[in-house]
């Protein structure tokens, strides 16, 4: 339910506008509202951390606005709590207007959905499953470079789940699309929200069933089979890629 923040008002304090998060000095805001400029504004309690409510203002600020990514290395639930904050910044953003009539909606009170005042109809926060998958093939991984990383980094192979598919027909559609090969021995390992800009990551490991390795230059800049102990640049802990290639490589490790 909105809250209109008061003085005494305590806690974790998301602020976000436009996928991004206000993070002074590189930190998530704690303390009073008064401190941070916020009594007055209206607030969403998201949760809590560490015995304390997590407020939501939807809110920009001049300054120090950044990327959910900064607080990658904090505790996982804590990146989860400032992911559901700013998907659910956006969503409220987003859907001031009803799609079908038109006319203003408001936030529901009973749980996360915009409710419009015209035709009664109601949205809930869009989520886009997607597919996560380490490919295997004896001492080996295989580890790509998306267009989208310029910096280096290798990890494994991704791609989002399309209509009438399920997950385990995504995973074979994206590595062959992607790589050209053919896998074997799915197994799900985890999942995680991976709020960029609102997507479910679905974790998979396989091992390499046949095919030769051909890279789609539209998807990847480079892909290869590497080592377990020759391996390029990582993705950082706390992300499920980072996880799969660990738990891969203690596989090679093993036999």
């Amino acid at each position: 339910m909105e809250h209109t923040v008061e003085k005494l008002d305590y806690g974790w304090w998301f602020v976000s506008h436009q996928q991004k998060l206000w993070l002074p000095q590189g930190e998530l805001p704690h303390g009073h509202a008064q401190q941070f400029g916020l009594v007055g504004c209206a607030a969403l309690q998201i949760g809590s951390w560490q015995g304390e409510p997590a407020w939501l203002v939807v809110q920009e600020r001049s300054r120090d606005m950044g990327s959910v990514r900064q607080l990658i290395d904090e505790d996982p639930a804590l990146f989860q709590l400032a992911g559901r904050a700013v998907q659910l910044a956006e969503f409220y953003r987003s859907h001031r207007f009803c799609g079908y009539c038109g006319h203003s909606m408001h936030p529901s009170k009973t749980e996360w959905a915009m409710l419009c005042n015209n035709c009664r109809e109601r949205y809930y926060p869009q989520i886009a499953p997607c597919i996560i998958v380490a490919i295997r093939d004896r001492d080996k991984i295989l580890l790509a470079q998306h267009n989208r990383h310029r910096n280096g980094l290798y990890t494994v192979l991704a791609g989002f789940v399309e209509v009438g598919e399920t997950l385990e027909q995504a995973v074979a559609r994206e590595v062959m699309e992607e790589s050209g090969i053919q896998i074997k021995n799915l197994r799900y390992i985890s999942s995680q929200p991976w709020p960029f800009p609102q997507s479910l990551m679905t974790a998979f490991m396989a091992d390499y069933d046949s095919g030769e390795l051909v890279v789609d230059r539209s998807e990847l800049l480079d892909a290869g089979w590497y080592r377990y102990d020759q391996l390029p640049l990582l993705p950082p802990p706390g992300t499920v890629a980072r996880r799969l290639i660990e738990d891969t490589v203690a596989l090679c490790r093993g036999g």
